[in-house]
């Protein structure tokens, strides 16, 4: 009896719902439409995540924000007196580390290096309930004093809940990549009412690669972001307290602005390496005693911290606003920067979850206010508004510790206000990220997952592609072979070069050639195309042969630059197409036998002709290098590369003993 379908009204929707589904999958308008939604939902999620932490901080203390006022107590627990500051980071320890513990750990720490495994290693696939987890355990961590910003845990909130939508909807991973990137980025525009900074973060930090679609399809996401959090967070610039109007009076400041940004440089790694080696120490002393437990009795230990230092409970920023406001002495400023890298290395050290972006922001307005009071003192109004130098050192912090400059430059200008600052923001984030990157490897981010074993700058086989060039994979000559400026003809002279050979030419052929600047993209191509033994690799002027390429010294390279530090790019130089075929050269092929002269030599022993290289070695359909100590054998295979127009070689008799001077000899 056939069966009847009962429901078509949902087998229609069934349907219906498939082809939408199939359509956000693959089509590029799809794409900007989800981007659209997680733009929506990363927006809403900050301003959510941004009440709870008032919410928490007003559990714990009766204020929204505190700290910045000194030692005043809990207005709820108000008989705790100063043991308020010991008692309440233990307290919200014992409740935000069993959360962690028990339902997302990947949410303990800054939570942005999570997020930029997760694109590089896992296709941006992120647990679902780490959304959750990362925004109660941050609030709760903030709320009870911990010394750490909210940008950390808005990213992998934002990014959580674009890649939950992406795995429900089974984007691809090259789509789901740049949808976490897009919760990142609209995360960040949010909390901070800064798009631009919002964008540079999603695609500079997170995603780490420059693409139209990327950068469209993250900026959707930054605006829609921004404009749901507007009606509920306003639409000033998030650092408001700055002074307006803050600009260089000399054209000479911007040395001072160069050495502040050395100085800032230098701080930024500092904190970084300060970061880690608490950390450290914290696993030392905690051994194998319970995670859960962890944050509770590290609370105390930031407890005394804040007891000594109480400007250091939560965020920081009322703080950074009376900084600039000229209300704290020069010494206090700089007690200030180094009790946050303390507090926020401690926070992080003992288990606690929040952001590094807020600290290394703190640190740079109070370090740069205090050099520019200094400055100040030196070279009297000449020197600018100490605010300046606090501006400027914010962004150069940043940009030293997350080696982020574009994001750096965003970030103070959009969160300020001042676009009058940009040009001295630019210098010293250029001077910045120079000095980290020449003095250290790893991020503030990245440096969490080096120590685990992953980098994610390796990672990722395209960017080592983009990056490469027919130079870094090629076999280099010992000296390189002149091109000839036109063609030689001259068959007679290469046929009695090529009759003195130890060995019976099989073939030959005409080479093909690459520039050395030639992207490895394009040169695999040539290689499928023309190279089946290789490709020549030409000087960047095509006047010279510098080696000799294959697809497997390209694998070699490929894989050397995945495992290993990558080389600096070489240098770029003209480029255009290559003479085809090669002019001046032949290909020449020997096959040799058990009575070949080189049978049983060592390759490096043979005299070729002048000019002549050999490339490769054929051996039973195996490819070889072309290695001097390499021992010839009957069956193998040569492969020369042989000027047109040549002088024979010496008496090849000399070599092998032959009577005569053909390529063989008989047998004894």
């Amino acid at each position: 009896m056939p069966v009847v379908n009962a429901h078509p009204a949902l087998d229609a929707l069934a349907s219906r719902t498939t082809r939408l589904s199939d359509w956000l999958r693959e089509s590029r308008a799809g794409l900007f439409v989800i981007a659209l939604l997680v733009g929506a939902g990363s927006g809403l999620g900050a301003v959510v995540f941004r009440y709870l932490i008032y919410f928490f901080t007003w559990l714990f203390t009766g204020h929204s924000q505190f700290g910045q006022a000194g030692y005043v107590g809990s207005s709820h627990v108000p008989w705790l007196g100063l043991g308020f500051f010991v008692l309440i980071p233990a307290v919200g320890g014992i409740i935000y580390g069993p959360l962690i513990y028990r339902w997302a750990r990947e949410a303990r720490g800054h939570g942005v290096p999570e997020v930029m495994v997760a694109v590089a290693e896992n296709g941006g696939r992120i647990r679902p309930q780490v959304s959750v987890v990362k925004a109660l355990a941050s609030a709760l961590c903030i709320g009870a004093g911990g010394s750490v910003g909210r940008e950390g845990p808005i990213v992998q909130i934002g990014s959580a809940l674009a890649s939950s939508f992406g795995q429900w909807v089974k984007m691809p991973e090259n789509r789901m990549r740049i949808l976490v990137a897009c919760g990142a980025g609209g995360g960040i525009a949010a909390t901070f009412n800064a798009p631009i900074t919002g964008v540079f973060f999603g695609v500079e930090i997170i995603l780490r690669e420059f693409s139209v679609d990327a950068m469209f399809t993250v900026t959707l996401a930054a605006m829609i972001a921004d404009v749901v959090a507007i009606p509920f967070l306003g639409d000033r610039p998030f650092l408001h307290g700055f002074p307006p109007g803050i600009h260089l009076v000399h054209p000479a400041d911007y040395l001072l602005v160069a050495a502040l940004a050395v100085v800032a440089g230098l701080i930024g790694l500092l904190f970084k390496t300060i970061l880690y080696k608490i950390e450290d120490l914290w696993d030392l002393a905690w051994k194998n005693r319970p995670e859960w437990a962890r944050p509770a009795i590290g609370g105390i230990a930031l407890g005394l911290i804040l007891l000594a230092l109480p400007q250091m409970y939560g965020v920081g920023y009322p703080v950074m606003y009376k900084a600039v406001a000229g209300n704290y002495a020069l010494w206090f400023l700089l007690v200030l920067a180094a009790g946050k890298i303390l507090a926020c290395s401690t926070t992080l050290g003992m288990g606690g979850s929040g952001g590094v972006f807020a600290p290394s922001l703190f640190i740079g307005v109070t370090s740069g206010m205090a050099f520019g009071e200094i400055a100040q003192h030196l070279f009297g109004t000449a020197a600018g508004s100490p605010a300046l130098y606090a501006v400027v050192a914010m962004g150069a912090v940043f940009a030293s510790a997350a080696r982020a400059p574009l994001t750096s430059v965003a970030s103070v200008v959009e969160m300020t206000g001042d676009y009058t600052l940009t040009l001295p923001v630019m210098l010293a984030v250029g001077v910045a990220t120079a000095l980290s990157r020449g003095l250290s490897y790893g991020t503030i981010y990245t440096t969490k997952l080096l120590r685990r074993g992953q980098d994610v700058d390796r990672a990722a086989p395209w960017r080592a592609f983009g990056d490469l060039k027919a130079a870094d994979a090629m076999r280099p000559f010992g000296s390189p072979l002149p091109v000839a400026d036109h063609r030689h003809r001259d068959g007679s002279s290469l046929a009695a070069v090529t009759a003195g050979l130890p060995g019976t030419v099989i073939c030959q052929g005409d080479p093909q050639a690459v520039f050395e600047t030639e992207s490895l993209t394009q040169t695999l191509c040539q290689l499928d195309a023309y190279g089946r033994d290789g490709l020549s690799v030409l000087s960047s002027d095509g006047r010279h042969i510098q080696g000799w390429i294959t697809n497997a010294s390209v694998l070699r390279t490929v894989a050397g630059r995945i495992g290993s530090a990558p080389p600096e790019n070489p240098a770029q130089g003209g480029q255009g197409q290559p003479p085809t075929p090669l002019p001046g050269y032949r290909i020449i092929d020997l096959s040799l036998d058990r009575w070949s002269p080189a049978t049983g030599k060592t390759l490096g022993s043979i005299r070729w002709p002048n000019g002549t290289r050999p490339v490769s070695v054929l051996r039973r359909r195996s490819l070889l290098d072309p290695d001097p100590a390499l021992q010839l054998r009957a069956g193998d295979r040569i492969s020369l590369l042989m000027p047109t127009a040549t002088t024979a070689p010496p008496d090849l008799r000399e070599q092998t003993g032959g009577q005569d001077g053909s390529a063989r000899t008989a047998p004894r």
